[in-house]
């Protein structure tokens, strides 16, 4: 493969093997596609070394991502655990798991594996050394010798379809283009606009960037195969091939849609290893598989048994289980935007639940890396000029729904929200219980302010929780949580709440009281009150709730102080808080434009690298950059 693995690998070619007890494994990785490939259907896409795997391959059908961006979804894959049971789910963190969480790797490792990972290590926390044979590298290198007996577990990462490559100034499409022949390069006029997004040229355009880049990076999988086929390695190794998550466009990529995360999956079986394929080659199946049961596969497959932490299972090899009947979804923070959201799919319903449904999906949540997305730029352009039909407007709102659940046999791209439909109300309640039994058997930690997981237990929380189990009174938490938008009605309890002795419980009564506007006299002075907490993170909700309800004189002192809070988590959730109040935070705009004037003259990629999250808010807050 002489661009994408050329660099990494010496000129050592190795004669063809005996056939070997234990496969070798190989992952080969896209970014950000959706089932854009011509062997799910798609006919704008242009795949034909895909295609031809497919034809060799098992296809499922229904395969997900638990998450809808990179690296939680990474973070699940190595692991084979939910990073909300981990402490590893807000995008771009650094969290902290219990000791006994290790890469599933380092098991392929001491069953004698040699495992190396090409190109991205992107899994929200800090693996050790033992994790890998090596980075940045393919199963050529260095230490792997198939004449030594060893097996290999590789995973390939092919960058070049990564969300950025549709719209950053330095990235590679115009070369890609140019590279294709002409009857693989993408027109815009002929792109299968979704019904959630207004079909402009921009959005056209966007598309046909997209499958250009998919059109290439199907080219390097053809490289990467020959390159196995020329090492006589075909004949002895699995083969996967998968996407971290969904497309890479808005409402897609980071959400938990059906565009967010369900993801292509070939398996192609050598005729060696045939026995464990669910079709023969070119079938289909129907089994839903999720990325927390493809650590368990891999080691299932090497003939090593899954250790009990896991909370995924094996769907194929000698320890394979019986199908999941569910997928769980987790979307938390991203960059620097503040969410949590939570869903359950089960074979023809998807369940969501929103639980912060006062802030919207876009408005005011809007990214600054993507921010320059040709999609991103036509939702705002047609929201702010009404031009948006129903389905693109909805996704605009500036509130988002407490509960969606969707029919996808009828309603595949997830638009008619039945959650208040009466005829599909035990459906609902199904999924609902699914997802609170989820929530409590895992300790889902996205209930916790980030903030508090590091400043009380030094981002250690998912141990300090196990090893003492009444630090997090999830019961309460999630009962305080669950009244977030339900009405004024539930005013008094969160008041009462806003009272309790556990902090989380607090932060969610002061979500409540927020997201119900401080209606009540009762609910202001308890917010009022709340100022003076303990928890940074309850001060700041209650800072922004008052100043909403009209009552800035205070709220904005502390909010203006937290930004030289030493918490980079405290200094975000300020200036978040800063950002959604708009104008009534004019007096702070010298205290903010003095915080942010070290970066306000960085070029876009400069800015990227080195300033916090705080400033990328108040790089689109202040007007400083696009």
């Amino acid at each position: 493969m002489v661009r994408l693995l050329a660099p990494l690998v010496a000129a050592v070619f190795f004669a063809a093997p005996a056939m070997a007890e234990r496969p070798n494994i190989l992952w080969i990785v896209f970014e950000d596609i959706s089932l854009n490939i011509g062997a799910y259907g798609d006919s704008y896409a242009s795949t034909p070394v895909l295609d031809r795997l497919a034809e060799q391959s098992v296809l499922y059908a229904r395969a997900f991502s638990n998450a809808g961006v990179c690296a939680p979804a990474r973070s699940t894959l190595i692991t084979g655990m939910y990073p909300p049971a981990i402490g590893t789910h807000h995008m771009r963190s650094n969290g902290i798991p219990p000791p006994e969480v290790r890469g599933f790797t380092e098991l392929l490792r001491e069953s004698g594996y040699y495992t190396s990972n090409h190109v991205k290590t992107d899994y929200n926390w800090k693996q050790p050394a033992s994790t890998w044979d090596a980075i940045s590298a393919d199963w050529r290198k260095d230490g792997w010798r198939q004449r030594d007996g060893k097996p290999f577990f590789c995973v390939v990462n092919i960058t070049d379809t990564h969300s950025s490559q549709i719209y950053h100034p330095w990235s590679g499409w115009p070369q890609r283009h140019e590279a294709l022949p002409e009857s693989q390069r993408h027109k815009p006029e002929g792109a299968a606009v979704p019904p959630y997004y207004p079909a402009t040229g921009e959005v056209r355009g966007a598309y046909a960037r997209y499958a250009d880049n998919i059109s290439y990076a199907d080219r390097l999988v053809g490289e990467v195969l020959e390159q196995l086929e020329e090492d006589g390695l075909s004949a002895s190794t699995i083969v996967f091939f998968y996407s971290d998550h969904g497309a890479g466009m808005p409402r897609s990529k980071s959400f938990l849609f059906e565009s967010s995360t369900h993801v292509p999956l070939l398996v192609r079986f050598p005729e060696e290893f045939a026995r464990w394929a669910p079709t023969e080659p070119g079938g289909q199946t129907d089994r839903i598989v999720s990325f927390v049961d493809f650590a368990p596969t891999v080691l299932s497959l090497a003939g090593v048994g899954a250790p009990s932490r896991f909370h995924g299972t094996a769907f194929l090899g000698p320890h394979a289980r019986p199908p999941r009947s569910h997928v769980f979804g987790y979307r938390d923070r991203l960059d620097e935007r503040y969410e949590f959201i939570r869903s359950v799919r089960g074979g023809r319903f998807k369940y969501i639940r929103n639980y912060l449904p006062h802030l919207p999906w876009f408005h005011g949540q809007t990214r600054l890396y993507p921010s320059t997305h040709p999609v991103t730029v036509a939702l705002h352009e047609g929201a702010v000029r009404g031009l948006l039909d129903e389905p693109a407007a909805l996704h605009m709102a500036r509130r988002k729904p407490r509960e969606q659940l969707f029919d996808l046999r009828a309603d595949p791209h997830e638009i008619n929200n039945l959650a208040e439909d009466a005829a599909y109300r035990a459906e609902l309640e199904r999924l609902r219980a699914a997802h609170r039994q989820w929530v409590l058997e895992h300790r889902d930690l996205g209930f916790l302010p980030e903030s508090e997981m590091w400043l009380r237990y030094e981002g250690a929380a998912a141990k300090a929780f196990a090893d003492d189990p009444s630090l997090y009174p999830l019961e309460r938490i999630l009962e305080t949580a669950d009244w977030v938008g339900l009405g004024k009605e539930f005013a008094g309890r969160q008041v009462q709440r806003l009272a309790d002795t556990d902090a989380t419980v607090r932060f969610w009564a002061a979500v409540g009281l927020r997201a119900g506007g401080a209606a009540t006299q009762s609910s202001r002075e308890a917010l009022a009150r709340a100022l003076d907490d303990p928890s940074e993170a309850v001060r700041t909700v209650a800072a922004e709730a008052l100043c909403h309800a009209g009552n800035c004189g205070e709220p904005l002192r502390i909010l203006a102080k937290q930004l030289d809070h030493g918490d980079e988590w405290v200094r975000l959730r300020a200036v978040n808080a800063l950002h959604r109040l708009g104008d009534r935070t004019d007096r702070l705009r010298d205290r903010l434009e003095a915080f942010h004037r070290p970066f306000a003259s960085l070029s876009p990629r400069e800015f990227f690298r080195k300033a916090g999250y705080p400033h990328w808010v108040l790089r689109a807050f202040l007007g400083t950059g696009r």
